[in-house]
C-alpha cells in the first residue's frame, strides 16, 4: 500500500468519482479483494487471519487480536488495531475514512462500521464523504450493530444488540435503539 495514497485520503473530507485519486483506491480495493477472498476461504488457524488481515491494513497485528471469519472490508488500509481485540464473525468494515478500534475493543457478530457516506446532490453523489470512526478502549458493540461515519463509541461504553449508531456516545455508558440513544451510564 502506498503510503502516500493514505496521506492524501486522510487529508480529505471529500473525494469526486472524477478525482484521479479514486484510480489508486481502486487498485488497493482490488488488491484488497483479493485478499479478502483468501482471509474468508476455507479454515485459518488465528495467526494466519492475523497475517492475512495484516497485509490487507498494511499494519502489524498484535498476536493478542483474534477476529473469527468471515470478515470484509473494502479498502483496508485504513484500519487502526490495538491490542486485545475481538472481532466476531461476519462483520464489515468500510474503512476509506478511518477506523481505529483501541486496546480491549469487543465486536459482536454482523457489525457493521462506515466511515464514508455520500453527498444528497446527485450530481456528486458517486463521490464519498470521509468521516472518520473511533471506538474507544474497552467498548463493546452487540451483535448487528452499525456505526455511521463520523462516529466515536466512548470508553467502557456498550451498544445493545441491532443499534445503528448515528452520533457520538460518551464514556461509560449503554446505548441502544434506531437510532441509539442514552440507557444508563455504567
Amino acid at each position: 500500500m502506498n503510503k502516500e495514497l493514505l496521506e492524501k485520503i486522510q487529508k480529505n473530507e471529500f473525494i469526486s468519482y472524477k478525482d484521479i485519486i479514486f484510480t489508486e483506491i481502486n487498485e488497493v480495493v482490488e488488491n484488497t479483494l483479493r485478499l479478502t477472498s483468501e482471509l474468508n476461504t476455507g479454515y485459518k488457524t488465528p495467526e494466519e487471519v492475523r497475517n492475512i488481515l495484516a497485509k490487507i491494513i498494511d499494519k502489524e497485528i498484535d498476536g493478542s487480536v483474534q477476529i473469527l471469519t468471515p470478515f470484509n472490508t473494502d479498502f483496508g488500509a485504513n484500519i487502526r488495531l490495538g491490542k486485545d481485540i475481538f472481532i466476531n464473525k461476519s462483520c464489515m468494515f468500510v474503512d476509506l475514512g478511518g477506523i481505529e478500534l483501541e486496546d480491549n475493543v469487543l465486536i459482536g457478530p454482523d457489525v457493521k462500521i462506515l466511515s464514508v457516506n455520500h453527498p444528497l446532490d446527485p450530481k456528486n453523489r458517486r463521490g464519498v464523504i470521509l468521516r472518520s470512526v473511533k471506538i474507544k478502549r474497552n467498548a463493546w458493540l452487540g451483535a448487528g450493530v452499525t456505526v455511521c461515519p463520523g462516529v466515536t463509541i466512548g470508553e467502557n461504553s456498550v451498544i445493545g444488540a441491532g443499534s445503528v449508531v448515528t452520533k457520538d456516545v460518551p464514556d461509560n455508558t449503554v446505548y441502544a435503539g434506531v437510532p441509539a440513544k442514552f440507557i444508563k451510564n455504567i
